[in-house]
């Protein structure tokens, strides 16, 4: 590590210790040329992920993006903002625990209606009516015989 103050290359550590949250390391620092100190973080590097659109553009993964779509299926819903959370923060965890930089929005969607059916239905079906494009009350229908099945 470069010393701020003499731009000499070498330095000691003289103290480590985790930050509050846990997700870097502060480190004391004394220049072994001038003898002045100062303090460094470690953390570990990202890699973003990308998600595939329908029509092959790429884009960088944004947990809100998942938030927002679930806030407005769950609109006039008696749904808490925490669990919302929850359930966005297990869909991201589940998207990068598969170790893939590259997801597609197909894959982020049934993630999503997975966590809805389990928070409320009723929002459960909004977001499908959405997400899978609904083109006639047969294919609506034909979601809710599926939930309706699930539930026996």
């Amino acid at each position: 590590m470069r010393c701020p103050f003499c731009a000499y290359p070498e330095s000691k550590v003289i103290d480590s210790r985790p930050t509050d949250e846990g997700s870097s390391i502060r480190r004391r620092r004394e220049c072994l040329s001038c003898g002045k100190r100062f303090t460094t973080y470690e953390t570990v590097e990202s890699i973003p992920m990308v998600v595939v659109k329908r029509d092959g553009s790429r884009v960088t993964f944004d947990r809100n993006k998942i938030l927002g779509s679930m806030l407005k299926a769950c609109e006039k819903r008696t749904v808490s903002l925490e669990a919302l959370e929850k359930a966005t923060a297990e869909i991201e965890q589940q998207l990068l625990n598969s170790l893939s930089r590259e997801v597609s929005t197909d894959q982020i969607g049934e993630l999503v209606m997975e966590k809805l059916r389990e928070v409320d239905q009723v929002a459960y079906v909004r977001f499908a009516s959405v997400y899978r494009q609904f083109k006639d009350i047969d294919s609506f229908m034909s979601e809710l015989n599926k939930l309706l099945a699930a539930d026996k």
